[in-house]
């Protein structure tokens, strides 16, 4: 019998990442989960997971800290003895639009921390266990057109941290192909509030005039792309930077609007 893979999702009680753990689940996957706040929610969906015969764990911890990340993975590895997918989804986002000029020090480091410096960090202690067993998956996220480099008004910090892991992720899955290992980027479109948890189904038949597709990005959308890139003969894709937007274009649209230097909420 073929042992379960066992795939690691950063930021998963809830949105994007919990969307993932299920649809990975129900590959067949051992999930472990992580969370910083949300443990109730992580509790529930652990025992969501479990229902479909496989198993789990939820672990609490800030993608930012490395003292965290370290634990996360030593506690995942305790449990189930390897990682074999890392879908590192966790990244803070200040909703706010600010000028780059109105940030502090401390929530640059933050954003850069959580968004950069730390998957590379959680990459770097996951690695080992993909390198032992010649095989992995590694997924990070990003955010729409991010692969054309393109500022991004009010978002300076976040798009830089983004962008950065651009350019890692493609020098990554070069650096990892001889060791079985791909990495690929997901950049979601604007995938807004419940509709992170939401199946295509669910969300078919409503209308979103902001989107050339007509209907509204759902969790399933993203989910599907990184359940495909996981599989065991998705092996010649890697280096990618996908974006999943249905069309839509939000910070050029933002630019064109002429409301880069007003607007600000």
């Amino acid at each position: 019998m073929e042992q379960r893979k066992v795939a690691l999702i950063t930021g998963s009680a809830k949105g994007l990442g919990k969307m993932t753990a299920l649809t990975l689940a129900e590959q067949g996957c051992d999930i472990v989960l992580n969370y910083v706040r949300s443990e109730r929610e992580a509790e529930e969906l652990c025992r969501q997971i479990e229902a479909q015969g496989v198993r789990c764990i939820a672990v609490q911890g800030d993608a930012a800290s490395f003292d965290d990340m370290k634990q996360l993975v030593e506690t995942a590895v305790q449990a189930f003895g390897t990682i074999d997918i890392l879908i590192n989804n966790a990244g803070p986002f200040v909703r706010e639009r600010r000028l780059f000029m109105e940030y502090r020090p401390d929530e640059i480091q933050y954003l850069m921390q959580g968004n950069l410096v730390g998957v590379m960090y959680l990459d770097q202690l996951v690695i080992p266990f993909m390198r032992r067993s010649k095989w992995g998956r590694i997924i990070h996220f990003g955010f729409g057109h991010a692969a054309e480099s393109r500022g991004w008004p009010h978002r300076a910090v976040y798009a830089a941290a983004k962008v950065g892991l651009v350019s890692f992720t493609k020098s990554l899955a070069v650096e990892e192909a001889a060791n079985g290992i791909t990495v690929n980027m997901i950049c979601p479109g604007d995938i807004k509030g419940a509709n992170k948890e939401k199946t295509i189904s669910e969300a078919q038949h409503l209308i979103d005039e902001e989107s050339p597709r007509g209907r509204p990005g759902t969790g399933e959308d993203i989910a599907r792309v990184i359940s495909f890139l996981c599989e065991e003969r998705s092996d010649f894709i890697t280096g990618n930077i996908m974006d999943v937007s249905g069309g839509l274009d939000p910070i050029r649209a933002t630019i064109g609007s002429g409301s880069v230097d007003r607007d600000r909420k």
